[in-house]
């Protein structure tokens, strides 16, 4: 997607403040962060949400977790805790039409919805 801002952060043609990147995941901070660390988890291949996830896409998504305890281990947030949301849609928050994963630390969250 040409005007995906999401993926010109993944061509370079925006930059970032990586955390982490292979062949198919990019990982970065916010810029408007909701807690003290906020880190975008984002596929390479442009999936517009959650709900357009397909069968063939399901190593993929397992890979983005398995990237999130990575981050969560090596930026030691892990054991006060965290947490992970993926918004679907324009009511549910989602800004951007890319599917990511916002991991939220660094701070108390009880009940709270952010």
């Amino acid at each position: 997607m040409e005007d995906c801002v999401f993926c010109k952060i993944i061509k370079g043609e925006i930059p970032s403040k990586k955390v982490y990147e292979d062949e198919e995941i990019l990982a970065f901070y916010d810029i408007n962060p909701a807690a003290p660390i906020h880190i975008l988890v984002i596929p390479k291949k442009h999936i517009k949400s959650l709900i357009e996830v397909s069968p063939e896409d399901e190593l993929l998504i397992g890979k983005i977790y398995t990237v999130i305890n990575k981050i969560a281990n090596e930026l030691n947030f892990k054991d006060n805790g965290f947490r992970v949301i993926v918004n679907c849609g324009k009511d549910a928050g989602q800004e951007v039409e890319h599917l990511h994963f916002h991991i939220l630390a660094g701070a108390k969250f009880g009940d709270k919805i952010v």
